[in-house]
């Protein structure tokens, strides 16, 4: 992760450098969620099976939950003088998720590769809460917390698509 300096004006407090780190840890994520967003519309718009209607609707409420977590961290980036850097061009080049399989149809299928995703968003999210905590910006680490706390609540509902054992 490099940092980028801050571009814009701002007379936000947070010293130069703070705002730097806080903005190329932001941009990482901002490609994850990215990613992530496509890749719950992917299984939305390809599940079959049984589950359908229920695993439908689901991942379509999970897509707009991780359209939020996109607006929130290029929001936030802007906030600290940075440019947001949300095109799908860099969210292909720069996101840390795995490749989403495209051959894949059933609603066990997509559940499993779902699942995966959002376990990495998520325990990259809280990661991110200790490095912004590390650099000292509570504001960029409550806001990890936050989407964190989301991502970790749809995986749940995600994985509970799944047969108990």
């Amino acid at each position: 992760m490099k940092n980028k300096k801050p571009t814009v004006k701002t007379a936000n407090g947070l010293p130069s450098e703070t705002r730097a780190k806080a903005i190329a840890l932001m941009n990482s994520h901002l490609a994850a969620a990215i990613d992530l967003h496509a890749q719950v519309k992917q299984a939305h718009w390809n599940v079959r099976g049984a589950q359908f209607v229920a695993l439908h609707l689901l991942f379509d409420g999970i897509a707009d939950e991780a359209e939020g977590w996109s607006d929130l961290l290029a929001e936030r980036t802007g906030a600290l003088g940075g440019v947001a850097e949300g095109t799908v061009q860099v969210a292909a080049k720069e996101s840390y998720l795995e490749p989403y399989p495209l051959k894949i149809a059933t609603g066990k299928a997509h559940v499993h590769a779902l699942s995966a995703a959002l376990a990495t968003f998520a325990d990259k999210t809280r990661k991110a809460i200790d490095e912004a905590n590390d650099f000292k910006d509570p504001n960029t680490a409550d806001l990890f917390t936050e989407i964190s706390r989301s991502a970790d609540q749809a995986l749940w509902k995600v994985e509970s698509h799944n047969e108990p054992e």
